[in-house]
């Protein structure tokens, strides 16, 4: 097992989250993403969904289940967390997912689409070209999915263009803005408000309901964008 400080807590009455450190790291969104994919694969008759975040695993479960299954037990809090941590325990340097899965995302960086790309620049002290030569020069890893269906929260964006939410958010982000949010960046899939400072935007799809994979990026994935 990686030598990491392990939390168990409760998220609600039917849900458990693994955490296991409160920071952006590579090493701790592998060891979340192993995690999960661990749960999934023991095929538990009561686990809902298994979902990794940023350096956290938190399993949705079905209390009622857990409880038939697991009658002497406390709780089915309790009952889970010793599951869980059985596999946490088992889990090791071996087992993390390699980053194998690179996408190239096309990105127009025009004055109607890079609306606060302007923002970005001057806040850095760059040129437009020089900040998009910034941006598109980094290769960045997916750490999570969540906001909307198909939202990557991603990084880490330089930090020299990395530039804070905007202080009154959007009503409306038109589908595809990428956006900037300190050292994150990310892809609104769907038009909706926001606060990110949208540096480009592209016409690629990042969530398909109807299609073989519901999103296009999965936490993991490696992503590089390149100008139009």
């Amino acid at each position: 097992m990686l030598d990491l400080p392990i939390r168990y807590f409760p998220l609600g009455d039917a849900a458990l989250t693994v955490e296991f450190g409160n920071s952006i790291s590579r090493v701790m969104n592998q060891q979340a993403i192993s995690l999960s994919q661990a749960i999934e694969r023991a095929g538990f008759p009561w686990l809902i969904e298994s979902a990794p975040a940023y350096a956290s695993t938190t399993v949705f479960y079905d209390p009622a289940i857990v409880k038939l299954q697991f009658p002497k037990a406390e709780t089915a809090f309790e009952a889970v967390r010793s599951l869980i941590s059985g596999i946490v325990q088992s889990l090791g340097e071996s087992d993390l997912p390699p980053d194998t899965d690179r996408i190239e995302i096309p990105v127009d960086f025009g004055p109607d689409a890079a609306l606060d790309l302007q923002l970005i620049a001057e806040t850095a002290g760059l040129g437009t070209l020089d900040a998009i030569d910034v941006f598109t020069s980094c290769e960045y890893r997916v750490y999570m999915l969540g906001f909307l269906p198909g939202f990557a929260y991603m990084g880490e964006v330089d930090e020299r263009i990395a530039t804070p939410r905007r202080s009154s958010p959007r009503t409306s982000v038109p589908k595809g803005s990428v956006g900037i949010a300190g050292r994150q960046t990310g892809i609104y899939p769907l038009r909706s408000p926001g606060g990110w400072q949208i540096i480009g935007r592209t016409n690629v799809e990042l969530f398909t309901p109807f299609g073989t994979e519901l999103t296009l990026l999965r936490p993991g994935s490696l992503v590089r964008f390149v100008a139009k």
